[in-house]
């Protein structure tokens, strides 16, 4: 019986083996790693600091909640596993707070430039934790929004220790204090550059679906094609735009006048949106081809014309798959659109290469963070979305 099965019954007590493999590396994180650094400026490498030398022998008592986050998952019932959860958000919750209270205590207020690291070990926390969340919302049935409100619970923490100022000498912070102004532009740069390509490929990806369906000897064509862009790597894509768009821009000033040219955002856009066709274009296509044919036999039955049938029944049944296909292409643009940084088109990436070339990894956290962060709620939106499209199809 595997363990979502298991605590989904309240007299079950099988082990919660995800649960049992995680607890051990989070317990050899807090042992053995380093959690933090204490650097003097930016250039020169951060002490590493582990848990026994941050906290002493009081240090122990945090070894505990992996233990007991483990001994509970060992019988996993419904109640015992509520109980791992609720220790799970605490330690989630407690994160922030504890990176304050370090700061406070290892920096020196009068360094203006000393800052904390982030090191190996609070990565490693934070990853075991946030696999353990996932493991929990796939095994336990908690009331509908009880996991955006844990979601927004602990991102207020984070929020609250970020607005206090309790966190500015973290090193990532610091990077972001004296860039604040580019990282608001590239921030929003970025959502628009992967809303733009997602949004045409939408469109796009729609059309060819329904060329596909009114003429099904395009279907092999159209879907060699997009797999052929899929093959070609990112930066090679990228390369081949740039001559023929330095071309146009030069022979057609109208085309300059709109801001394409061999390097920016006009490659980075049409590179994006090529990629993202593939998936639109498939999930539209298989999606508006699964639907139950009965149900559009009984709408045909009931005189509905073609056009009817189409808006009416077979796009709204197909809408839930449709979704997903929008769900993949997003966090697929979202991905591409740091790489296309290489070729000037700005965005989050521009921290991320930069960071690389000064060897600064806070500063490519800076840049690669809000990506992640970018992803995972588009992702969780989106799911959300497709969710509830599939319990209103059934409802109906």
């Amino acid at each position: 019986m595997s363990a979502s099965s298991a605590v989904s019954q309240p007299h079950s007590a099988s082990p919660n083996r995800v649960l049992l493999a995680l607890m051990p590396v989070a317990l050899a994180a807090l042992g053995w790693l380093d959690i933090a650094s204490v650097q003097p400026n930016r250039i020169v490498p951060g002490q590493g600091m582990n848990l026994w030398a941050i906290m002493g022998p009081a240090g122990v008592l945090l070894a505990l909640l992996p233990l007991a986050v483990g001994g509970l998952a060992w019988r996993a019932t419904t109640l015992r596993m509520r109980w791992a959860l609720c220790l799970v958000v605490l330690a989630m919750l407690a994160l922030p707070f504890g990176l304050a209270a370090f700061c406070r205590a290892f920096i020196d207020p009068d360094a203006p430039y000393a800052r904390v690291g982030l090191a190996a070990g609070f990565w490693v926390l934070l990853f075991v934790f946030m696999l353990a969340l996932i493991e929990f919302k796939a095994s336990l049935r908690l009331p509908r929004g009880s996991w955006w409100g844990l979601g927004a619970l602990m991102l207020g923490a984070w929020s609250l220790s970020l607005a206090s100022g309790a966190l500015d000498k973290l090193a990532l912070m610091q990077e972001y204090l004296g860039r604040s102004d580019k990282f608001s532009e590239a921030l929003v740069y970025h959502s628009l550059l992967v809303t733009s390509a997602v949004g045409l490929s939408l469109v796009m990806g729609f059309a060819l679906a329904l060329a596909m369906r009114r003429w099904p000897l395009l279907e092999r064509g159209i879907n060699g094609v997009l797999s052929l862009i899929q093959t070609i790597p990112s930066l090679a894509l990228f390369g081949l735009l740039l001559a023929p768009l330095a071309w146009l821009a030069d022979r057609y000033e109208w085309l300059s006048a709109l801001g394409v040219q061999g390097i920016g955002a006009a490659p980075a856009l049409i590179a994006l949106v090529g990629y993202s066709l593939l998936p639109m274009t498939r999930n539209t296509f298989v999606a508006l081809g699964d639907v139950d044919t009965g149900i559009i036999e009984s709408a045909r039955g009931m005189g509905m014309s073609p056009s009817q049938i189409f808006l009416q029944v077979r796009l709204p049944l197909a809408l839930p798959v449709m979704i997903e296909g929008v769900r993949i292409t997003s966090i697929q643009a979202i991905g591409l659109a740091a790489v296309a940084a290489l070729i000037g088109a700005g965005g989050l990436g521009t921290f991320v290469f930069q960071g690389l070339g000064q060897a600064a990894m806070d500063l490519v956290l800076l840049g690669a963070l809000p990506i992640i962060a970018m992803a995972v709620i588009v992702d969780g939106l989106l799911t959300a979305l497709a969710g509830a499209l599939r319990q209103g199809v059934r409802h109906d």
